[in-house]
C-alpha cells in the first residue's frame, strides 16, 4: 500500500473523511476539504523545513561505504553534529569519513557513546553558512526507510511543505504536503485562518514500539515553538467555537504539550517528549488531518486516539480495501 512516489499534484491525493461522532466515511479528493470548513475557522499547520539528511561517504584508509543520517546541529562553532552511522559496528573514535565527489568534506569521529549514535566534528574553514552549504550540497532528501528507492531531485522539493519555513526536521510533516498553493489561496477566500506552529520531527517518529504497556514507551524529544500570535489566532477561535483542524500529528503533539489547564494554547518555545494514544481527551483541535501510517507507529496512535481507536481501525480496513495510498507521499484521512 506504500506510495513510492507523490501525487502528480498535491492537492489531488485522495482523501478518507471519517465522522468520529458515527463512524461514517466519505471519499474524496483531497482538494475537497474546503467543503468541511467555513470563515474563522482555523487551520494549524507545521512549518518546519526538512534538510538534506542523508550523506554517504568513505572511511579512511579501507575506504569502505558508510551511511552518516544527520539528526541535529549540537553546536556551530566546532561544527559538531548528532549523526546516526551506518554500519556503525565499523566506526571508532577517532575515525576520518569522507564526504563529497572529492573528498572535499571531512569529518573526524569524537564521540561513540551518545544515546542516539554519534558526534562527527566537520573539519571545514570557512564560515558557518558556506559550512552548511558544503554540508547539505552532499546530502540527500531524508526519505522513510519504506520509499525503498533512489532519490530524485522532484524529492528535493516534493519531500517538503510549500510553506516550510523553520530549518530543523528529518521527517517531514506529511499531512502538510497535500496543500498547494491554489488550495491555500480557496482557503484564504473563504475566509480561513492560518496558524503555523514549528515542530521539528525527528526519526523517533519511525521507531517500533516494543513495549505491551503504551505508558513505558520512550519518546525522543524535539524542538518546537508556539508563537504568541498562534496563541491568540487559535485561542479566539476557540472562544467562538470555531473549527480548530490540527495539519498532522505533529501539530496534535505540538498543541497538546502547550495547553494550559483550562484548555486554552500558552506561547512555549522548547521541547517534548508527549506521546499521545488512546483513550486521550483533546483539549483544543476539533478536526485531524493525517495521512494513512504504518503499524504500530506512534503516527497511526495518535490518529486512533483523536478518532476513536474502533473507527480508526475500521476506517484504515476500508482504506486497504478501496486501495489508498499509504505512507509520506500517500493519501490522507480527514477526522471530522
Amino acid at each position: 500500500m506504500i506510495a513510492f512516489h507523490p501525487a502528480e499534484n498535491r492537492d489531488e491525493s485522495r482523501l478518507l473523511v471519517l465522522d468520529k461522532k458515527t463512524g461514517k466515511i466519505d471519499h474524496k479528493i483531497f482538494k475537497d476539504i474546503i467543503e468541511y470548513f467555513n470563515e474563522e475557522d482555523v487551520f494549524v499547520f507545521n512549518d518546519t523545513q526538512v534538510f538534506p539528511a542523508r550523506l554517504y561517504g568513505n572511511k579512511e584508509k579501507t575506504g569502505a561505504k558508510i551511511e552518516v543520517f544527520l539528526l541535529r546541529e549540537l553546536n556551530q562553532e566546532f561544527k559538531l553534529w548528532d549523526v546516526l552511522v551506518d554500519p556503525a559496528r565499523k566506526i571508532r573514535i577517532g575515525n576520518k569519513l569522507y564526504f563529497g565527489d572529492d573528498d572535499s568534506l571531512v569529518a573526524e569521529v569524537i564521540d561513540n557513546t551518545t544515546s542516539r549514535g554519534r558526534t562527527l566534528r566537520f573539519l571545514y574553514e570557512g564560515n558557518h553558512e558556506e559550512f552548511k552549504k558544503a554540508l547539505f550540497s552532499i546530502g540527500e532528501a531524508p526519505l522513510p526507510r519504506y520509499i525503498n528507492r533512489p532519490v530524485t531531485k522532484e524529492d528535493e522539493s516534493r519531500y517538503q511543505t510549500i510553506f516550510a519555513r523553520n530549518e530543523g526536521a528529518v521527517v517531514a510533516p506529511a499531512a502538510g504536503m497535500h496543500f498547494s498553493r491554489e488550495l491555500m489561496k480557496r482557503l484564504e477566500i473563504k475566509g480561513v485562518e492560518f496558524a503555523f506552529v514549528t515542530i521539528h520531527s525527528g526519526l523517533g517518529n519511525f521507531r517500533e514500539i516494543d513495549v505491551e504497556d503504551l505508558t513505558k514507551h520512550k519518546m525522543d524529544s524535539e524542538e518546537m515553538n508556539v508563537s504568541e500570535e498562534v496563541v491568540q489566532i487559535v485561542n479566539k477561535a476557540k472562544n467562538a467555537h470555531r473549527k480548530v483542524c490540527a495539519i498532522g500529528t505533529s501539530v496534535i503533539k505540538t498543541i497538546e504539550s502547550t495547553v494550559s489547564t483550562n484548555g486554552h494554547l500558552k506561547p512555549y518555545s522548547g521541547w517534548t517528549n508527549k506521546f499521545i494514544f488512546p483513550p486521550y481527551d483533546f483539549s483544543v483541535a476539533t478536526n485531524l488531518v493525517s495521512n494513512f501510517h504504518t503499524p504500530y507507529s506512534t503516527m497511526l496512535m495518535a490518529t486512533a486516539a483523536f478518532g476513536g481507536y474502533e473507527y480508526v481501525m475500521h476506517a484504515y480496513q476500508v482504506a486497504i480495501k478501496e486501495k489508498y495510498r499509504f505512507g509520506a507521499y500517500g493519501d490522507a484521512m480527514l477526522i471530522v
